[in-house]
């Protein structure tokens, strides 16, 4: 498989995860019907890379390619159909938010250096297409954005880890394609164990303890 094909695997796959991901959501903490259902998967799903493309200056890939809609309506209608046995598990909706975050920490740092953006503003890409998605889905549904909560369990800095390593790679030369998978693991492992030891970023001085 080639680097370019890889890469595009792993945007649908986690455009897949976050899909179902802000479908259970919005199910879990919302009444919502099957559209509030699939529009709040969709914008999960494909709000980062949107997002990540307006400030990179071209057009979503969302609306150049038909499978990244369909793959984000697949997942909000798998998640409709599977609310019954999945919303009264937590650890499903953290797996598939971690694995979205993850893929699209990566994509996004990744896209950003091929566009000829620096090492810097290509981490700060990536986190915004890992993070972005969610947080539109928790403004519609009135809640605190997580990447802003004080109690997230480290929500952007896995994103920064993760576009960090792919960039440092990339920068000393090495493969686009492992580089991805190699970054988006160590994104999915910081997260996931922030998650299973309640790991939180530092507080301001003098704010009340979690």
């Amino acid at each position: 498989m080639s680097t370019q094909n890889l890469l595009l695997v792993l945007d649908l796959v986690g455009i897949l995860a976050f899909a179902v991901d802000g479908a259970l959501t919005a199910i879990r903490t919302a009444r919502v019907d099957i559209v509030g259902v699939l529009s709040l998967g969709l914008v999960t799903a494909i709000g980062g890379g949107v997002i990540r493309d307006v400030l990179l200056g071209v057009t979503p890939a969302t609306f150049q390619d038909w499978r990244y809609i369909t793959t984000a309506l697949a997942g909000g209608t798998l998640a409709f159909f599977l609310s019954r046995q999945l919303t009264h598990l937590s650890r499903p909706i953290l797996l598939f938010d971690a694995a979205g975050l993850s893929l699209f920490a990566v994509i996004g740092a990744t896209k950003a250096q091929e566009m000829g953006f620096g090492p810097l503003q290509a981490v700060l890409l990536g986190a915004i297409t890992g993070v972005g998605g969610g947080t539109v889905r928790d403004v519609l549904l009135n809640r605190v954005p997580t990447v802003l909560s004080a109690n997230s369990h480290l929500y952007a800095i896995p994103a920064m880890l993760g576009a960090a390593f792919v960039v440092l790679a990339n920068v000393a030369g090495f493969g686009t394609g492992l580089v991805a998978v190699v970054g988006a693991l160590v994104c999915f492992t910081v997260r996931i164990l922030a998650l299973r030891y309640r790991w939180n970023a530092p507080l301001p001085p003098g704010a009340p303890p979690l």
